[in-house]
């Protein structure tokens, strides 16, 4: 299995991330918390995009938002 150090964290290239929607963390269907967890960024910092993203395409972003929730598998247990 090959590790690669960047920026003092340590990656497992074997080890393969998921975009789930988390059970725990999510506000409205979890799909800005999903993000955050497959980019490992801050959620809130997501949410904020993701409210100007609507905001400024005139309210067709929930369309997109809506369409993440059904796409984007629930974490399992």
């Amino acid at each position: 299995m090959q590790t690669i150090k960047k920026n003092q964290k340590i990656f497992d290239m074997g080890e393969q991330k998921k975009l789930v929607r988390p059970i725990e963390g999510g506000k409205v269907g979890g799909v800005c918390a999903a993000f955050a967890n497959y980019f490992d960024i801050d959620v809130t910092l997501v949410r904020v995009v993701c409210a100007l993203g609507i905001l400024l395409t005139c309210l067709t972003g929930i369309l997109a938002y809506i369409i993440m929730m059904i796409v984007i598998p629930k974490a399992e247990n």
